[in-house]
C-alpha cells in the first residue's frame, strides 16, 4: 500500500547540535502509526518538519506523489496535514465556533456581489463537529471559560474541520477523562475507516495496544525500529526500546511518616470559594509525605489549590505553613511565604517563554530578594549564573547551554527547569498539578524521585494527578474530592483504584 507520507533520511541540526540523524518514517492510509520516544528523542522536531515549521538539513518528504526537500506551513496544510500540538494553541478570547474557523471563515455573497461571513454555515458546522468530539458547551462559549480537557477537545475539533488526509495527535488524551478518551478513540476509528492516516504520540502505555497499528520508536534523534503492534507482546518491550534498558519498577513511597501534630508542614482549614468549586475543605500535610489529590474532572482539585495559592475566588478559610499562619492573597504573597505551585499548563503559566533557561531558573529568586514587590533591587550576574548552574545540575536538565531558550527544550526538561526555579527560591511547600503530563517514562521516574527527595528534606509536597497508578505508586495518602467537597483521605495501606473511584463518586 502506497504511503500517504514518507519521510526519508531526515537530518536536522540546530547550531551544530544534531536533533535528528537519518530518520525515516511513513504513514499509510487508514492506519494509526504510533511515534514514541523519551522527551528529547526528536518526535516533535520530526513533526515540525512535516508541518513546515522546521526545514530539514538533509532528507526528502514524499507527499501526494510529489517529492519535497522542505515544506512551508501553508504547503503542509494544502497537502492535507493537520497537527494538534501538545501545548494548546486555542484563542481564549474567541468562541468555540470562532476557534474552529479562525482564518478560514466561510463567506457568501450579499446582494449577489459583496462577500460577507456566512455565520449560519460555520455555526452549523461548528455545532456538528463539537458534538462529534463530545463538547457539550454551546459553541458560542468563549474558550477562555473552558477547562483544560475541553480546550483539548476544541483542538481536536479544529483539525476535523480541515478535512485532513493526515492527522498528527501529540498527547491528545493528556487532559481527558476515561470517558472522553473512549470517545476520542471512537473518533479515531471513524477517521481510520475513512482512510485518514494518523500519527499518534503518547506516553500512556495502556493506550498503545488499543489504538495503534504500527509503532516507531526514536531515541537520541535516531530510529530504534518500527514494528507492527501485533508483534508487540508487552509494555515493557516498548519501554525497553524507548529507554535502551529495562525500566525498574520502583515504589517511591517507602518511608514511614509520623502523623503527629508537631510534624505538620501545611494545614488548611475550611477553605471555600465564592463560585462553589471548593466547599469547606480542611486537611493537613506532614513532613516526609507526598499527599495525592484525586477526583474526576470537575471535582475541584486544581480549584482548591488555586484558592489558597492565588486567592482565586477565595471566600473564607485559613492556612498555616510550618506552624505560621500565612495570608491568603496573590501568587506573590504565597511565594513570599514559601508556597509554590507547578501548574498543569506549562506553556501558559509555568515558564517564561521569551527567556532562556538561566533566566527561568533565577527570576523568582531574584524577585524574592528584591524590594517593593520586585520593582527594585540589584541584579548579580555571577550569583545568577552560579545558582542556575547548581539547579541545572541538580535537576539534570539536558540543554546545550543555560542561554538556550526554554521553548527549545522538551516538555520533560521544561518541567525540570520549573522545579529548579522553585528550589532556587527556597520554597517550603510545592504543589505539583499533573506534573508528569506529556513527559516520557524515564523523566516520569525522575520526577517521582525528585518529589520523594523533596518530601524527605521536609519540604511539603502535594501532587494532583489523573493517573491512578501514579497516585498509588508515589503517594503516602490520597485526598479524594468530588464536586468541590473532600470525600475522604485514604492511607497507602488501604488504597486501591477501586477505592479511589468509589470514594470519588460518593
Amino acid at each position: 500500500m502506497e504511503a500517504l507520507v514518507e519521510m526519508k533520511n531526515i537530518r536536522k541540526e540546530f547550531s551544530g547540535v544534531v536533533a535528528l540523524d537519518s530518520v525515516s518514517f511513513d504513514v499509510r492510509p487508514g492506519e494509526v502509526h504510533l511515534l514514541l520516544g523519551e522527551n528529547g528523542a526528536g518526535k516533535s522536531t520530526l513533526m515540525k518538519i512535516l508541518s513546515g515549521i522546521y526545514t530539514p538539513t538533509k532528507g526528502t518528504i514524499l507527499l501526494g506523489g510529489n517529492e519535497f526537500s522542505e515544506l512551508s506551513p501553508k504547503k503542509s496544510k494544502e497537502m492535507g496535514i493537520s497537527i494538534i500540538y501538545q501545548e494548546l494553541s486555542v484563542v481564549n478570547d474567541l468562541s468555540i465556533a470562532e476557534n474552529l474557523f479562525v482564518g478560514k471563515l466561510p463567506t457568501k455573497k450579499w446582494l449577489s456581489a459583496i462577500p460577507v461571513v456566512d455565520k449560519a454555515a460555520y455555526m452549523k458546522k461548528a455545532e456538528e463537529t463539537a458534538k462529534r468530539v463530545g463538547l457539550t458547551k454551546p459553541v458560542t462559549t468563549n474558550v477562555g471559560q473552558l477547562s483544560i480537557s475541553e480546550k483539548q477537545l476544541v483542538e481536536i475539533a479544529k483539525a476535523l474541520v480541515e478535512n485532513s488526509k493526515l492527522l498528527v495527535m501529540d498527547e491528545p488524551t493528556s487532559s481527558l477523562t476515561e470517558e472522553e478518551t473512549k470517545n476520542l478513540f471512537k473518533i479515531i476509528n471513524e477517521l481510520r475507516s475513512s482512510g485518514i492516516g494518523i500519527v499518534y504520540i503518547s506516553h500512556k502505555m495502556k493506550e498503545l495496544k488499543e489504538i495503534g497499528d504500527r509503532v516507531t520508536v526514536l531515541k537520541d534523534g535516531k530510529t530504534v525500529g518500527t514494528k507492527d503492534m501485533a508483534d508487540i507482546h508487552s509494555e515493557e518491550e516498548i519501554i525497553s526500546m524507548m529507554v535502551g534498558r529495562e525500566l525498574q519498577k520502583t515504589f517511591f513511597g517507602e518511608k514511614d511518616v509520623e502523623y503527629t501534630p508537631e510534624n505538620i508542614v501545611f494545614k488548611a482549614e475550611h477553605i471555600s470559594r465564592k463560585d462553589g468549586k471548593t466547599k469547606d475543605i480542611s486537611f493537613e500535610l506532614y513532613k516526609g509525605e507526598v499527599l495525592g489529590v484525586a477526583g474526576l474532572v470537575g471535582a475541584g482539585r486544581t480549584e482548591l489549590m488555586n484558592a489558597f495559592f492565588a486567592g482565586e475566588s477565595y471566600e473564607k478559610g485559613d492556612i498555616w505553613l510550618n506552624g505560621k499562619k500565612v495570608p491568603v492573597g496573590t501568587p506573590y504573597t504565597s511565594i513570599k511565604n514559601g508556597i509554590a505551585m507547578i501548574t498543569e499548563n506549562r506553556r501558559e503559566t509555568g515558564i517564561f517563554p521569551n527567556f532562556g533557561i538561566k533566566e527561568n531558573l533565577v527570576l523568582v529568586n531574584r524577585l524574592l530578594k528584591s524590594k517593593w514587590g520586585g520593582f527594585y533591587g540589584a541584579i548579580h550576574p555571577k550569583w545568577d549564573q552560579e545558582l542556575a548552574e547548581k539547579e541545572r545540575e541538580e535537576m539534570q536538565v539536558k540543554c546545550s547551554s543555560l542561554a538556550q531558550m526554554i521553548t527549545e527544550l522538551s516538555g520533560g526538561n521544561q518541567q525540570k527547569v520549573i522545579v529548579g526555579k522553585w528550589m532556587a527560591a527556597n520554597a517550603e511547600m510545592i504543589i505539583f498539578d499533573e506534573p508528569t503530563k506529556g513527559i516520557d517514562i524515564g523523566t516520569k521516574t525522575e520526577m517521582y524521585r525528585i518529589m520523594r527527595e523533596l518530601a524527605q528534606k521536609g519540604i511539603g509536597v502535594i501532587m494532583i494527578s489523573s493517573e491512578m497508578p501514579e497516585l498509588l505508586g508515589i503517594c503516602d495518602r490520597i485526598m479524594v474530592l468530588n464536586d468541590g467537597r473532600l470525600k475522604g483521605i485514604l492511607n497507602k495501606d488501604e488504597v486501591t483504584e477501586e477505592k479511589i473511584l468509589q470514594t470519588a463518586t460518593m
